[in-house]
């Protein structure tokens, strides 16, 4: 099975969670394609068969820079083949932030029920208040994502 992972990363915190992600699925066996820098055509040239978002939240609850003009590519053109594939979102913030807090992966949320994905997995919240380990924090949900997708 191949996988998709939509990265969005201000610091690099939010990339370095999704980099540990792609070692678990590459360990488990799957195919993963990850480059926070990746355009549309690349990522349907990949053909992927599921999507993990990995973003952290900027500004006033947007994406962050890396990520905006792939949500933008997605969202203009809503890839009718993703239709139906499974998908899931890890978000991270700080909850201090209040109304803001994980509005990235809100919107990847959003994008991903107009894409009409499949949501195998509740959207996992990682707060920058609370943790130093998100990488670690996120293992766990990584691995209930695996068992999801094989089965």
């Amino acid at each position: 099975m191949k996988v998709a992972i939509l990265s969005g990363s201000v610091y690099g915190t939010a990339e370095e969670v999704a980099r540990n992600a792609k070692q678990l699925l590459t360990d488990a066996g799957f195919e993963v394609l990850f480059n926070p820098r990746a355009k549309l055509a690349e990522i349907q040239a990949f053909a992927p068969d599921a999507f993990l978002a990995v973003t952290s939240t900027t500004g006033m609850g947007e994406l962050p820079d890396n990520l905006t003009p792939l949500y933008n590519e997605i969202r203009d053109l809503l890839p009718a083949a993703w239709r139906g594939l499974p998908g899931a979102v890890i978000a991270l913030g700080d909850s201090s932030y209040g109304d803001t807090y994980c509005c990235g992966g809100q919107l990847l949320t959003e994008l991903f029920a107009e894409l009409g994905l499949r949501v195998v997995q509740p959207m996992l919240r990682l707060d920058s208040s609370e943790t130093v380990t998100p990488e670690a924090d996120s293992e766990p949900w990584v691995e209930e994502f695996i068992k999801a997708l094989t089965q």
